[in-house]
Formats: C-alpha cells, structure tokens, sequence
C-alpha cells in the first residue's frame, strides 16, 4: 500500500536578508508603492496577499486622482473655449475614470478574511472586475466607431482648435500616465484586471490624441482627417481589448501561464529522489497563485526534506505562489 504524505504551505517560508537603503520624503513614498518592504521578510510572506492588496488599492487611488485632475484641467478649457464638442470629450472622460471604482471595491473586498461560505475568500472579485473593464473597452471603441463614421457621412468643421488641442494633449498625457502606473504595479502584483483598467486608460489617451491630430487636420484644412484617424483608433482599441480580454479570460478560467508550469517542474524535476509527477496544477485567485502536487518518490527518501527543499526553491521561482499543497507517494515498480 502506498504512504502519503500531505502539506499544506505558504510560500515562502524562510527569512531573507534586508540589506537596502531607506528613501525618505516624496520620492521614497513612492520607491515605496512600487516596491514594498518589509523588515521581517517571514511576516511579509504570511501577509504577501494583503500588501499586495494595499499596493493594488493605493495604485487605483492614485490613478483616480490623476484622472480627476486631468478631467479638471479639460473642464477649464471648456468654460474658456466655450466647446460643446469638447464637453462631450471631457464627460467622456469622467465617465471613463469612474470605471476603475469596480477595481478598487475588488481590492477592498479581497482583504475580507474566508467565510463558511467563501471558503477560498474574495480574491476572485478582482477577476470579475476585468469583465467589467473590458466591457467598458468595447463602449469606447462603439462610441469611436460610431462618432467617426458620423462624421466622415456629415463632416462638421471644428472650432475652437487651439482649445481643443490643448485638452487633447492634457487628456494623452494624463490617460497615458494612468496606464503606465497600473500596467507596471499590475504585472508586478500579478493583478489582470489592474492591468485591464491600465489598457482602458490607454484607449481613452489614444482617444484624446486622435482628437489631437483631428484638431491639427482642421488647421490644415483637411476636415475628412478627423474621421479616417477615429477609425483608425478604433481600430487598436479592437487590438487593446482582445489584449485585455484574453487576460481576463484567462484568470477567470482558472488558467495559468504555460511557461509557471515549466518553472515548477524544472524546480521539482531539480531533487534527485523524485521519481514522477502525477499531478500538478496551478491557478491564479485575484493575484496570488495556488496549486497543489502530486508527487511518486523514489525509495528510501526522507518525505519532508524533499518537501522542504521544492518550497525552498519555489520560494525564489515563484514568489506569487501563496498556497499550495504537496502529496507524496511511494514510486511502485510493479
């Protein structure tokens, strides 16, 4: 009869050296929320979901803010240039930002201890907040779509044009900044649905600079260029949500990046008294990773050193690995 062995742990489990220097005032806030520390590396790995958390929730506030400054700048070049047109842009706009609300009440939802009823937690409520996202992606480019096919069938000059350029610009620049953030903390958190809202504020500046470069075709007297670039966007934001849709998708599938498997099995494969892997599967829940192995050792093998030594080497491999189980079973010849 075989003999198993069960874990079930949290990665990592060993302390680190902390050896960095301290940055203070402004620009160590934010050396700070891109780069989190602690100076117990165990403590932070018990709570490793929770301070991601913190930086998802963090990142999201720091983005609104941006977006409502941008907003507020273009509200002002409204009341001075008098544009109905660029109204509508800027309301747009604002719309747009409010988008990121379902993303900063999934991060606050994940921070919710399990339940009896939610066993595994929250942390899923990030994932559905992508579908929302990518939702409100597909409304951007129906509504691009749509303004520029009207305007290439009823061309409309445009007024106001340094005006409007200086609003376009405010709204790149802004959206653009947005992205970056939440594209670069969501990639570092393993967050799709962060990095989601990041794709989305990139089509909203991708957005703003079509009106851009409309704004410069009616200084050159060139109305029909406005249209033709409108279709054009609309046109990467179909290249942008299939981008975010997959990503989604995926989570939501309990998928997983082939080459996470690869890393686990080559750490695996890397102890010589394992014979075979029966089993291994990973998913993502939010932006932590779980999974569980099914292991068939060799003979004569000590089971907690081999479990012992696969968490020491996905500790460094994976470090989004938060939960995972191990089971152990004798490898029979017969």
């Amino acid at each position: 009869m075989n003999q198993q062995s069960h874990s079930h742990d949290h990665l990592p489990d060993h302390p680190q050296p902390h050896d960095h220097d301290h940055l203070t005032g402004l620009r160590g806030w934010f050396a700070n929320l891109l780069n989190p520390h602690s100076h117990d590396h165990s403590d932070l790995a018990a709570d490793q979901a929770f301070v991601e958390n913190e930086i998802g929730i963090r990142t999201v506030w720091i983005a609104l803010a941006i977006l409502l400054l941008t907003s507020l700048l273009q509200v002002v070049i409204v009341v001075m240039s008098g544009s109905v047109a660029l109204l509508a842009d800027t309301a747009h706009n604002i719309g747009d930002g409010l988008n990121s609300i379902p993303l900063l009440i999934a991060f606050y939802l994940a921070r919710r201890l399990p339940t009896r009823r939610f066993t595994f937690g929250y942390g899923r409520s990030e994932d559905i907040a992508g579908i929302f996202i990518v939702l409100s992606i597909l409304v951007s480019a129906g509504i691009v779509f749509w303004e520029s096919f009207q305007r290439l069938l009823a061309p409309e000059p445009l007024t106001n044009i340094g005006w409007v350029a200086a609003a376009a610009i405010i709204g790149f620049v802004g959206n653009e900044l947005v992205a970056l953030l939440q594209i670069r903390v969501g990639n570092r958190i393993g967050s799709a649905a962060l990095i989601a809202d990041g794709l989305h504020a990139r089509t909203d500046g991708l957005t703003s600079l079509a009106v851009l470069l409309a704004a410069g075709g009616a200084w050159l007297n060139l109305p029909l260029l406005d249209p033709i670039i409108g279709l054009g966007i609309g046109v990467v934001i179909l290249f942008i949500t299939r981008d975010a849709m997959k990503r989604v998708w995926l989570r939501l599938m309990d998928g997983v990046e082939p080459e996470l498997v690869e890393l686990v099995e080559t750490a695996v494969n890397q102890n010589a008294a394992v014979q075979e892997i029966k089993q291994l599967r990973l998913r993502w829940l939010g932006h932590q990773l779980q999974g569980d192995l099914h292991l068939h050792l060799k003979p004569c093998t000590d089971p907690e050193a081999v479990k012992a030594d696969i968490r020491h080497s996905l500790s460094h491999t994976l470090p989004k690995l938060s939960d995972f189980v191990i089971e152990i079973s004798w490898w029979d010849e017969n």
